[in-house]
């Protein structure tokens, strides 16, 4: 009979079986351990940025040098847990969000977050791909990442071309034939509490950028350049609400990309730290339940969602963007 430590470390194991060693830049505190999960392939691709796990594979996104408004292409490559290329997808212009579908499995990649957007849904069994387009957006922008709560599509609403922001800043999407459509879920200067304080302050969301769903089924959305969090509670109802938390690393107001969730006690988190070329492993020993975790430029940071405290745990990134956490059997 197999022991349960062993079952719970069969995944931290496969991800560290053809790891190498972090650079000497990257340092991480105990007792978090880190390596190197993916580096980029000069002539294949280059400036990893969004994750996504599916079945025990690993889907990165490579921007590529791709314009944030069109042009170019992306690459976006599967992986085995233990870092071995499977296979190689190309997308036109700027991949910036991946997501799992959980009710389909299959990969919705988004593209263009400053505007013109595409939404490039792959089926990893099959490999292949079908790509879809949207109207004129309503904010002026493009669309960022994706979430999926039940049966409903929620996208970031980026690079707002409106101050203050009158526009959605999140929005619901169906599909219909190849075409997104899309309608207002949060508008850019909703009400919001602030959680640290319990007051109702008045948004003006100028960055939305990365998505997640929590532990708890709220949407949470990183406003980058304003160094925010909004939670939305209940974002297919009416009468949603939504909650503030102002972010902050060593005293100082501070930017980040992805927030994760670590959604079991053992696993691992990717990191990709997109101009430095590498994704890194990180994992200890035990994860506390739901605890949150941050990329900040330079550092992964435990995230205290009462107050939005970051606290550094593994540092020297050139510039951390996408993560993932993957938990263990």
């Amino acid at each position: 009979m197999v022991q349960p430590k062993v079952l719970r470390f069969a995944l931290i194991s496969c991800l560290f079986l053809a790891a190498l060693t972090a650079s000497a830049q990257v340092v991480a505190t105990s007792p978090y351990q880190v390596s190197v999960f993916a580096t980029s392939i000069p002539g294949v691709d280059f400036a990893p940025d969004s994750i996504a796990v599916v079945d025990g594979f690993v889907f990165i996104g490579y921007g590529d040098n791709a314009t944030t408004t069109g042009g170019g292409t992306s690459t976006i490559v599967e992986y085995t847990l233990s870092g071995e290329m499977v296979h190689t997808y190309t997308v036109p212009g700027h991949n910036d969000g991946i997501k799992v579908n959980p009710n389909t499995k299959l990969i919705w990649a988004m593209q263009n977050e400053d505007g013109n957007p595409n939404l490039v849904i792959i089926d990893p069994k099959t490999q292949s791909q079908t790509e879809y387009t949207f109207g004129p957006t309503p904010h002026g922008g493009g669309y960022d990442d994706i979430v999926f709560r039940g049966n409903d599509v929620f996208l970031s609403a980026s690079n707002p071309k409106h101050n203050p922001n009158t526009k959605p800043s999140i929005v619901k999407a169906e599909i219909v034939g190849k075409t997104v459509s899309v309608s207002p879920v949060l508008l850019g200067d909703a009400n919001a509490i602030d959680i640290p304080t319990n007051k109702v302050v008045q948004l003006n969301l100028q960055d939305p950028d990365s998505m997640i769903l929590d532990p708890f089924g709220d949407v949470v959305l990183d406003s980058q350049a304003d160094g925010e969090l909004i939670i939305v509670h209940d974002p297919g109802a009416d009468d949603l609400s939504a909650y503030h938390l102002r972010l902050s690393l060593k005293g100082s107001p501070v930017q980040i990309d992805d927030t994760i969730f670590a959604t079991s006690s053992y696993g691992v988190i990717l990191a990709a730290d997109r101009d430095g070329e590498t994704v890194y492993a990180i994992t200890r020993n035990i994860f506390a339940p739901n605890a949150a975790y941050s990329a900040a430029p330079h550092a992964l940071t435990e995230l205290d969602m009462n107050t939005g405290v970051l606290t550094p745990v593994v540092t020297g990134f050139v510039n951390l963007h996408g993560m993932a956490f993957i938990p263990a059997p």
